[in-house]
This record gives structure tokens, C-alpha cells and sequence, in this order.
């Protein structure tokens, strides 16, 4: 059974030296360990179940396991998914197998970056979950539900771990200051409140990322007289080049594109502008941004103002042209031009409806006056015959006349908005349907 009441090694780092050991000690995820919530009730009772932790790092998901393991009073054993394989996950079944044989204890399996395995190495672990020789505990920054397969999903519960808020992380750098048996207690360090609180925030929600960045201020500051001096300026060095939060392949990127974008079609330049930043901020290929706005252009504006689309586009163009930074600045361009934009999603709900008849009604023929009769044999059989030349009629329009295959009725699919453009190419459509009306057409449904 793993001891985390062994004794404390100084030399360990101190975000480990101060890791919780009673499930009293966390701080934050109130919402898993509040009185009555599932978690803090399998813990106080030492019911183990079978366990995802679901969250970024830093946020007590190792710990958590642990604890698990000792509330159960069950035999602690740990895999990285980024280094075990099939072997490894069969080693650990024996031992869980002669815990269970010679001593009667249960096993707590842990494995960190669990989103990491494949089907094959998820699935080995399956039966000896189902027979409970495992109570398998696996902790992700990953969505379960894109990485985990449905059988091992099936047989756990997942719990959610949020970010630690600044006041939390607070409470951590207080209590490894003040701890003189696994902290930095001992030493009579001098750090003030408002430096405290700039690590505390600089730690983007991660109780290891603060307590690393306590501990390298202390270590590089100059030490007079017994006492360990922290000032402002070593504590600005030690949190330069940014701590923000940024997976270019996971959650918090996708996250992020989609606050992008919902910004831009709700409107907010600002907000948008923000969630822009934080994504080139955080290391996003600024091309891949670029791809994305082109597609709110059309998405979201459309034909209110095609402006917007020529712009994402040429924005696209400077940056692939000149690169960082001019050609962030021209993205921003378009970013807040398309949120400051008329809204119409009319060509993107049109074009949906139209694919959904394409793929479902089958391959019907196109009417012979809509083909071209290019040989005399095409013109024999009727090929372009009664085809009414549009530029030849009043209006340019040919009122009356049909343009869908001739088993399929007249459809309508584009249904422009009244704002910006849109509101007039609106009433030039309402106009052009009154005239097939009157021509006996009936226009689309």
C-alpha cells in the first residue's frame, strides 16, 4: 500500500513534499468533495470504484488516486500510458492478482495520460475491471468521450477537476511557506502579499506550476542575515514568458477556436479579439486561424456583406505573404471587421438543405431545355428546346420558368435575412417570385 506518511526528503521537490495527504488537505474541486458529493463519500467510506479524473494539469488528479488507494486501504500501483504497454498492464495484473491471493488486499491501478493508450491496451485492461481484481483509476487532460472507448467508459465514472481559482492557490503558497516539516517553513523567508498573489495567478489554475514557481523564487533569492528576501523584481523574472494554458492538439484548443468563433458571430470585436490573442499567445499556427475566419466569412456573414469574405481571405493571403507579426495584425483586421458585420447564416442553412435533397434524391436527369445541344443529334432530341434566354426577357428574368429536374419541385433553400445586404437581394427575390406568380409558376415551396 503506497505511504504517503513516509518520511520527507528535502531534496524531493517541493510541489511533492507539499502534496496532500488526507483528502481534507485539497483545496478547490469543492464540487467532487463538498459534504454528500460522491467523490468525498467513496473517500470517507473507502467504497472504491472504478475512476477517470478528467482535467488540466496541476489539479490533483494523482493525488486524488492515491488517496483512493489509502481510504480503501488497497495496494497503490501506477503505469504512464506514454511508457507501458500491454506487458506492463499484464505485470500489474499478477501483482494485483497475488495482493488480492496472499494478503487480501484490493488494487488501486492508476494510469497517468490514460488518453494515450489504444483500443487494444483500453481493452486489456476490461476484464480484470469487470471481475474486480482492478479498480482501475485513470487520469486525462483529454475528453473521455473522443478518447476513451465505450467499453472501458462504460465501466467507470468520470469526475471532472477544474482549474484552481487564484484564492485557492493562494491558500497553497501560504501553507508551504508556513509548513516547517514539508514546506519551506523552516526558513524565514520574506515574500509580500502582492507577489504572493502575482504567483498565484501567473499559476493559470495549476497547484504544481505555483508551488515549482515559489520554490525557484526562493532558491534564487539572496539570503541576509537568516532571512530569505523575495522581491519584486526576482519574482517578475522568474514569471517571465507567460504561463498560459495552450494545447495545440486537445480540449483547450478546440475550446478556444470555438470561442473564437462564437465571439465573432455574436458580435463582441472585443471578446474576439481576446480569444485571438490567447490562441497566438498560447503558440496556434496563425494559418490555422486564418483557415478558420474565412470559414465564419461564409458561415456567418455570408451575403449580408461579401466583403467580409474577401477580407478573411486577403488576411490569409499577408500572413502566408509576410508572416508574424504583420500578418497577425491583418487576421485581427478581419477577426473584428467580421464581428463588427451584418450576420447572415441564410447561404450556409441553404446550402445544407440543398446537399441533404442532393444526397437523398437520387441521380434525376436534368430537364432538356436546361442541357446544351453542342451536335445536331443533341438538337434532334430536344436538347435546349424552349430554353428561354434570360438576357432576352423584361427584367432579365425569365419569369415561370423551371430550373430543378422535372420529378422535383421547386425548392426553396436560400432565404436571405433583412439585414445588410441581404435585405435587399431579400426583396429583389420576393420581387422576382411575384412575377413567376403571375407567369402561373407558383414559385418554390
Amino acid at each position: 500500500m503506497d505511504d504517503l506518511f513516509a518520511a520527507i526528503d528535502p531534496a524531493r521537490p517541493l510541489a511533492d513534499r507539499m502534496r496532500p495527504r488526507h483528502w481534507r488537505e485539497i483545496v478547490g474541486q469543492d464540487h467532487l468533495l463538498g459534504e454528500g458529493k460522491p467523490l468525498r463519500t467513496a473517500l470517507e467510506s473507502g467504497r472504491l470504484h472504478s475512476m477517470v479524473f478528467w482535467g488540466p494539469p496541476g489539479t490533483g488528479k494523482t493525488t486524488l488516486a492515491r488517496l483512493i488507494a489509502q481510504a480503501g486501504e488497497a495496494q497503490f500501483l501506477t503505469l504512464s500510458a506514454v511508457l507501458a504497454g500491454v506487458k506492463d498492464i499484464r505485470q500489474a495484473v499478477e501483482k494485483a492478482q497475488a495482493a488480492r491471493r496472499e494478503r487480501g488486499l484490493a488494487t488501486v491501478l492508476f494510469v497517468d495520460e490514460v488518453h494515450r493508450f489504444n483500443k487494444a491496451q483500453q481493452d486489456a485492461f476490461l476484464p480484470f475491471v469487470e471481475d474486480g481484481t482492478l479498480v482501475f483509476v485513470g487520469a486525462t487532460t483529454e475528453n473521455p468521450s473522443f478518447e476513451l472507448n465505450n467499453a472501458l467508459l462504460s465501466r467507470v465514472r468520470v469526475y471532472v477537476l477544474k482549474p484552481l481559482d487564484t484564492t485557492a492557490l493562494r491558500v497553497l503558497i501560504d501553507r508551504a511557506l508556513q509548513d516547517a516539516q514539508r514546506g519551506l517553513g523552516q526558513r524565514r523567508i520574506e515574500l509580500a502579499e502582492p507577489l504572493r498573489d502575482r504567483i498565484a495567478q501567473a499559476a493559470d489554475g495549476d497547484a504544481r506550476r505555483a508551488l515549482n514557481l515559489l520554490e525557484v523564487a526562493v532558491e534564487l533569492a539572496p539570503e541576509h542575515e537568516g532571512r530569505v528576501e523575495v522581491d519584486e523584481a526576482l519574482v517578475g523574472e522568474v514569471l517571465r514568458g507567460g504561463m498560459r494554458r495552450f494545447d495545440k492538439g486537445g480540449e483547450a484548443f478546440y475550446d478556444q477556436i470555438s470561442a473564437l468563433h462564437k465571439s465573432v458571430r455574436g458580435s463582441d470585436p472585443d471578446a474576439a479579439l481576446y480569444w485571438l490573442c490567447r490562441m497566438l499567445d498560447g503558440g496556434c499556427d496563425p494559418l490555422y486561424i486564418a483557415r478558420r475566419v474565412v470559414r465564419m466569412a461564409s458561415e456567418d456573414i455570408g451575403n449580408a456583406d461579401p466583403r467580409a469574405l474577401t477580407l478573411a481571405l486577403q488576411a490569409w493571403d499577408v500572413q502566408e505573404r509576410l508572416g508574424s507579426p504583420e500578418g497577425e495584425l491583418a487576421i485581427a483586421q478581419a477577426v473584428v471587421y467580421l464581428a463588427c458585420a451584418p450576420k447572415s447564416n441564410a447561404v450556409y442553412r441553404a446550402f445544407g438543405e440543398a446537399m441533404k435533397d442532393a444526397r437523398e434524391r437520387g441521380s434525376l436527369e436534368v430537364p432538356l431545355h436546361l442541357r446544351n445541344a453542342p451536335t445536331r443529334l443533341m438538337k434532334e432530341l430536344g436538347y435546349g428546346k424552349r430554353y428561354r434566354y434570360a438576357h432576352d426577357e423584361p427584367e432579365g428574368y425569365a419569369a415561370g420558368e423551371h430550373y430543378f429536374p422535372d420529378q422535383m419541385p421547386a425548392r426553396q433553400y436560400y432565404r436571405p435575412v433583412d439585414r445588410g445586404l441581404e435585405e435587399r437581394i431579400r426583396a429583389r427575390l420576393l420581387h422576382l417570385r411575384e412575377l413567376d406568380r403571375r407567369a402561373g409558376k407558383g414559385g418554390g415551396q
